[in-house]
């Protein structure tokens, strides 16, 4: 049996989950979230939630763990919700927001302007001495880390200076450079 699967999933104070057609539906008080699931058997009982799968497949051991995951995920979005933060490394990279639209300097001969998901509130922080940083929060993990490795990719930070965008925590594996 998963390990994981079996944990039960405890629902808290404000948070309402529905199961209906093979759709589990959460509601708090950031937002509602919607998971299709398929195999498994959910079921709540005094504020718990147990996942218990119907054959032992290998196809349904798999999600087995994936969807008790999912749905531990969702609670936690919809009472606490996620953020990430990312920090801008390099001479002269700068991010500033107006809205939903996020602008990235990051040494091209244009600025970057990235659309934001509404569910994604972005927050820009520039101090003086420090690295520029980039707040993103939501009540929805996935997307919260969709957005986050988009804006990391247009510049991935490098091994020999670290310049680039890093998530704020994030250890770089540094290179030596030529030996003279």
């Amino acid at each position: 049996m998963s390990r994981i699967g079996k944990n039960p999933i405890t629902i808290p104070q404000g948070v309402t989950v529905d199961v209906t057609d093979g759709i589990v539906t959460v509601k708090g008080k950031l937002g509602e979230l919607k998971q299709e699931f398929s195999a498994i058997d959910i079921s709540i009982e005094d504020g718990v939630i147990t996942l218990e799968r119907s054959s032992d497949k290998k196809e349904d051991k798999s999600k087995h763990g994936l969807y008790r995951a999912l749905i531990s995920n969702m609670i936690e979005g919809v009472s606490n919700g996620y953020t990430k933060s990312l920090e801008l490394v390099g001479v002269g990279y700068r991010a500033s927001n107006q809205g939903q639209k996020l602008d990235l300097a990051l040494g091209f001969s244009h600025n970057i302007i990235l659309d934001i998901a509404p569910e994604v509130a972005v927050e820009t922080v520039t101090e003086k001495g420090k690295n520029p940083v980039i707040k993103l929060s939501s009540y929805d993990k996935q997307l919260v880390g969709q957005v986050a490795a988009k804006i990391r990719a247009f510049r991935k930070p490098e091994p020999y200076k670290g310049k680039g965008i890093k998530f704020v925590g994030e250890q770089i594996r540094r290179k030596a450079g030529k030996s003279a």
